[in-house]
């Protein structure tokens, strides 16, 4: 599913226009990732947890020649998904 079936699909459940789905859904992903910038957890109750994950810096090898590189520190947003998604996924 991208961003255009999920628009297609929020104004097909509420009864809004596309327009005004693509709004919501807009606004739903930007709120995600400015908390997320921020460092926040993002819970959505009976769907999972967004969280920022830090690697730190590490040596790692380049696979065709067997150099040593330096792969640098990051922040990664990791989904945990809620017991009742697993369980549907799963059947």
């Amino acid at each position: 599913m991208n961003t255009a079936e999920l628009t297609d699909a929020v104004a097909a459940s509420e009864g809004l226009t596309k327009t005004d789905a693509r709004k919501m859904v807009d606004a739903v992903f930007a709120a995600i990732a400015d908390a997320a910038t921020k460092g926040d957890e993002i819970s959505l109750n009976g769907f999972g947890k967004f969280k920022i994950k830090d690697t730190p810096a590490r040596e790692g090898r380049n696979p065709s020649t067997g150099a040593t590189i330096q792969i640098a520190a990051s922040r990664k947003l990791t989904f945990a998904p809620a017991k009742a998604v697993k369980d549907k996924v799963n059947g």
